[in-house]
């Protein structure tokens, strides 16, 4: 988790949400990621998906069994789908997402018996640093455009 809020302060630094991933198998770092939403004018662009794109672009498959991502916040719906596509055996997230969190704050897509594939996931890990890094960023834009 240290790993992915190192890359979660280089998206806030870039400007972007502060938020970063890395997704480990097999003993080693498959793919990481950060925000990059503005920078590549990409919605998709969250740091799960683009941690996500680069583990599948290595192996050339879309699907990534028994890997264990970790990410600095709750992933939101559109990257719990991703999540469950490429057959991501864990998920490990800091901070919560009370708005448009889909690994059990708001949405439990992860867990839905519905998906043929179950995920484990462990949420509020490190969530107190992850949690703080999200707050400082949207606190200091709020200040800077109240100026």
């Amino acid at each position: 988790m240290d790993e992915a809020l190192a890359l979660a302060r280089r998206a806030g630094e870039a400007g972007e949400v502060p938020v970063g991933a890395v997704l480990v198998g097999d003993g080693e770092r498959l793919g990481e990621g950060y925000n990059r939403c503005i920078m590549d004018s990409d919605p998709s662009g969250h740091a799960e998906m683009v941690a996500l794109r680069q583990a599948g672009q290595d192996r050339q498959n879309y699907r990534l069994p028994g890997t264990t991502l970790y990410v600095t916040l709750e992933p939101c719906c559109m990257c719990a789908g991703a999540i469950i596509h490429a057959r991501v055996r864990r998920v490990v997230y800091g901070a919560p997402d009370p708005k448009t969190g889909a690994a059990g704050s708001v949405f439990d897509l992860l867990a839905s018996p519905l998906h043929n594939h179950r995920i484990e996931v462990r949420g509020d890990v490190l969530a107190g640093a992850c949690g703080h890094l999200l707050r400082e960023f949207f606190r200091t834009r709020r200040e800077s455009r109240a100026d």
